[in-house]
């Protein structure tokens, strides 16, 4: 039995340890037999004799000679090198860092600058330069270089970076040359046991092809995004993969190659890549003016065993919606909290996960068809899917004056934000969007944390929090929101 707390990790360089597990980017060594496993020979007196299976002399040099290479030969330019530099400050001597020693002798951290490089592949999908990679590979990065499969570097700009998806897009300048690409494939056509190859540059030692299966579709517990929809596959994937490309053995792209699951730090065989479907969104986002996510107006729950009995499902399976935002695409076609959203567009949705993805391979004016289960019966529906609106307006500011908050970087909450921010649907007042090194930080403050009430009063825009943060004459008791726990916090200055 696999246990539930394996570690999931994306595939770029690096190793660290974690609960007993180790998270890697991807590693690919023999297994060896466990202590005390028993081994068993082929046969024995025991054993019944299996069927043969149908077997035939190969006709011709062709089926002798069956090969993915032609496949490669197409799709393997296409696949190129991310290198993604930051330079860091690094202390040189940790004593320097005890506030004691600044206090007696007056001396500062030391700090030196350091270059943090990290690696990972990318895939060509437009031949003027345009490439889809994960954004972990590039996250943080100062100067990103893509290396093509025939050794030339370029420097990349970043069109679009998508923390939601963990996808990201990069443009480079090939003064009017035209690269290989590879066409994007309908990933939703993807069957568990086809053949695919994953290529990338696994450990840096240069670009890399392995074969394996599709061996599951939709696996959504993989990650905290909403919008995450896995391929998993067999095909050895590895440091420095992340980014690379999943092929079909017809040389069309299936998805991104992101991450794996590993106990022990090496491969298992258990990989997962983004379907193409939202990577061609994605895409299409970024030379567009930005990747707008449409929006259902709903959140829900997998419909568990328990829950089906008591609403009277055959068997567990769809959304059953918790909360339905007044107005919102399934509000105006009668849908409500309690109602089951079973398919979309055909496609069975099992978890809130997986009907966001549907959502999000759509465009917002889209229309879907849902079919549902309603007042004890199914029905079918088509919802037009729009932006989230932003009500009450944004207003990004950063908190001034002499209060627990100063420095801190907020926002109202509205559906927009939420959905950016993946809070919860119905969630109001303002949040923290960063702390950074302010007062508001000193004072324990993190980013994500809602501030619902100060001093007894509701907080629910930013000029309510600046007005009660100014008018709490030293002395402010906050209920802050921090990862749906309440917390009171009571602070005097």
């Amino acid at each position: 039995m696999i246990n539930r707390s394996m570690v999931i990790a994306g595939v770029m360089g690096g190793l660290v340890s974690l609960a007993g597990y180790q998270i890697v980017s991807n590693t690919s060594q023999p297994s060896m037999a466990q202590p005390g496993t028993k081994t068993v020979p082929l046969s024995t007196p025991s054993m019944k004799a299996l069927p043969q299976a149908a077997t035939a002399v190969p006709q011709s040099a062709g089926q002798v000679q069956l090969t993915f290479a032609p496949i490669v030969r197409r799709v393997a330019p296409a696949v190129v090198n991310v290198y993604s530099r930051s330079v860091v400050r690094q202390q040189v001597n940790p004593m320097f860092a005890d506030p004691l020693f600044h206090q007696f002798f007056g001396v500062s951290p030391e700090m030196r600058q350091r270059v943090q490089q990290s690696l990972g592949s990318g895939v060509i999908v437009r031949p003027d330069g345009v490439i889809i990679t994960n954004r972990h590979v590039i996250e943080g990065g100062q100067d990103i270089v893509v290396v093509l499969a025939d050794k030339r570097e370029f420097k990349a700009r970043v069109l679009l970076s998508d923390a939601r998806t963990d996808l990201a897009v990069l443009r480079i300048d090939t003064h009017g040359e035209r690269l290989p690409t590879i066409q994007f494939g309908d990933s939703d056509r993807v069957q568990v046991g086809d053949l695919v190859l994953a290529i990338g540059d696994p450990f840096g030692i240069g670009q890399t092809v392995t074969m394996g299966i599709v061996s599951a579709l939709a696996r959504t517990q993989i990650s905290a995004s909403d919008y995450q929809f896995f391929i998993q596959t067999d095909a050895a994937i590895n440091p420095g993969n992340s980014g690379g490309a999943l092929v079909t053995t017809d040389g069309k792209l299936a998805g991104i190659n992101t991450a794996i699951v590993s106990r022990t730090g090496e491969n298992a065989g258990v990989g997962f890549a983004i379907p193409a479907n939202l990577a061609r969104r994605v895409v299409e986002g970024a030379l567009g003016g930005g990747f707008k996510v449409p929006w259902i107006g709903a959140s829900g729950q997998a419909v568990t065993s328990d829950v089906a009995q008591g609403i009277g499902l055959g068997r567990p399976g769809g959304v059953i919606l918790k909360s339905v935002y007044p107005g919102g695409p399934v509000a105006q076609v009668g849908l409500h909290t309690g109602d089951v959203v079973l398919d979309v567009d055909g496609a069975a949705v099992d978890d809130m996960q997986s009907l966001n993805y549907r959502i999000a391979t759509h465009r917002p004016g889209d229309t879907v068809h849902l079919h549902v289960r309603s007042g004890g019966s199914t029905r079918d529906v088509d919802a037009k899917l729009a932006l989230p609106p932003e009500n009450p307006p944004r207003s990004v500011t950063t908190i001034g004056g002499h209060n627990p908050l100063t420095g801190a970087k907020v926002e109202n909450l509205s559906p927009a934000v939420n959905t950016e921010l993946q809070l919860d649907l119905m969630a109001h007042g303002v949040v923290v969007l960063s702390a950074g090194d302010s007062i508001a930080a000193q004072q324990g403050f993190q980013s994500g944390d809602i501030v619902r009430a100060i001093n007894g009063s509701e907080i629910h825009s930013v000029g309510e929090l600046n007005r009660a943060l100014s008018n709490a004459g030293g002395q402010w008791d906050m209920i802050i929101d921090r990862g749906g726990q309440q917390i009171h916090v009571s602070l005097a200055g």
